[in-house]
């Protein structure tokens, strides 16, 4: 790998991190805008990939050890210096074809460039002592079970704790490295335009290496040869990209051609374009988002797919009965949450959130429930969906929900709707599955169906 192509993603990666950690943006989104304006090769995207989402995804690790080879808390360095930090033990630990003299070398080059010589000779001097004597950062195992996982996989305390007293200590450590993993690449096939055959076939002729997902009959799962998000097929409307977990809910939604659908919390319109798909464009779709900026995204998709089943709207979820008539055939709200389940994609979302922010959102879930479940038809569907693992805002929300609307029931012939893998792994209550990160390869996420009457 050549020395300036090293630099150059280095130093991309590290104004990536400083804007994630200085501005809140999100790693996903920021990437993406990065690198396709950047006109690097392939292969310096992929090192800025992988050094961002491994600061991002380790950092707690990291943390733990740099500290024993600083003597000032880490905490009191300036962003950039203590993310430069990061950025060289990130690749000290956890990469090997880089050579660690490269390693100090550059990041003391850069500290250089952004500094001055005094933050040059702190970098240069707390990184050669972890060369000299590397294993004060090692984790003792006799720490106690939710201190030790926590630094182990890199994830909060505190988060740790809520899983093992949730889903047992088995349960919790696949779901932390299952965090720590690479997302695959999923897709989800347009039916109106191509069949799933047709485009597997076409993957391989491309020389991609493709497969079908065992849980949804329109989902293929991409694992090498290229990216299909880049192919002229996928702005053609063939195929979108989407995870596994997230192509259920349009799946359980069972909308047919003809229905007056609304999707309260639409976008960025990944679901809203299955349900029309299910419903081969035919009848009305309702897709609204408090963001009108999101709804442009929505628009975007409607535009690549060529729907016209879909009327995209912008503004508060609540106050959706003074702005649509009623009633729908069916309801999707796919509510806003903690985001639990998707932290391998977005690992900087473990860092952000807070335990007593969890307490909020119950209530304004709960609140979606009650404005939006009276638009509901008789004998219609409604899909509560979130994608997060924490139980106050799924099973809790509709538990409460149910006990005080008689009008509705958790639909128990959910059950019948699942493909046979999930039978087998996932978590079911009567009119509600909750798939675990680790379990399927997947996101983690929560379904709940409720029919009315």
């Amino acid at each position: 790998m050549p020395t300036k192509m090293k630099k150059e993603a280095r130093e991309t990666a590290l104004d990536i991190l400083l804007r994630i950690e200085e501005e809140g943006a999100y790693s996903n989104l920021l990437l993406r805008t990065a690198l396709d304006r950047s006109g690097m090769r392939d292969a310096d995207k992929r090192l800025v990939t992988e050094l961002v989402y491994g600061v991002l995804t380790h950092r707690l690790r990291l943390d733990y050890a740099i500290r024993p080879y600083l003597s000032r808390p880490l905490e009191k360095l300036e962003p950039w210096v203590r993310l430069l930090l990061r950025l060289s033990f990130y690749q000290l630990l956890y990469l090997d074809k880089i050579p660690p003299y490269a390693i100090v070398n550059e990041a003391v080059k850069s500290a250089k460039r952004r500094g001055h010589e005094g933050i040059a000779r702190l970098i240069n001097g707390v990184l050669r002592s972890y060369l000299r004597e590397p294993i004060k950062g090692e984790i003792p195992p006799d720490l106690p079970p939710a201190r030790r996982l926590s630094l182990l996989y890199s994830h909060p305390e505190w988060m740790v704790k809520r899983w093992l007293k949730q889903y047992g200590e088995e349960k919790t450590e696949a779901m932390l490295s299952a965090n720590n993993a690479p997302s695959p690449l999923t897709l989800r096939i347009n039916p109106l335009r191509t069949t799933r055959e047709e485009l597997l076939s076409f993957f391989k002729e491309e020389g991609l290496v493709a497969m079908p997902s065992l849980l949804s009959p329109q989902g293929i799962r991409v694992t090498g040869g290229g990216n299909p998000a880049a192919m002229p097929e996928y702005r053609l409307g063939l195929y979108s990209i989407q995870d596994e977990s997230s192509m259920l809910v349009a799946t359980l939604l069972k909308p047919e051609a003809g229905q007056r659908v609304l999707d309260a919390c639409a976008a960025p319109g990944g679901k809203t374009s299955h349900i029309a798909e299910l419903m081969k464009d035919e009848g009305e779709i309702l897709a609204n988002d408090i963001h009108p900026h999101k709804g442009s995204l929505i628009e975007e998709q409607k535009k690549r797919l060529g729907f016209t089943s879909i009327q995209v709207m912008t503004g508060d979820a609540l106050t959706l009965p003074e702005r649509v008539k009623g009633p729908f055939d069916r309801i999707l709200i796919d509510a806003p949450c903690s985001g639990l389940g998707v932290i391998r994609r977005k690992p900087e979302i473990k860092w952000r959130k807070e335990e007593r922010e969890l307490s909020h959102l119950p209530e304004l879930q709960y609140a979606l429930l009650e404005r939006l479940s009276p638009l509901l038809g008789e004998k219609g569907l409604l899909i509560y969906s979130t994608c997060t693992v924490n139980p106050e805002e799924n099973e809790e929300v509709i538990d409460r929900f149910l006990s005080s609307h008689p009008e509705f029931q958790a639909d128990e012939s959910l059950v019948n709707d699942l493909p046979s893998p999930l039978l087998e792994e996932a978590i079911i209550r009567p009119g509600m599955l909750l798939i675990l990160p680790g379990d399927f390869g997947t996101d983690g996420f929560f379904i709940a169906r409720l029919k009315h009457g």
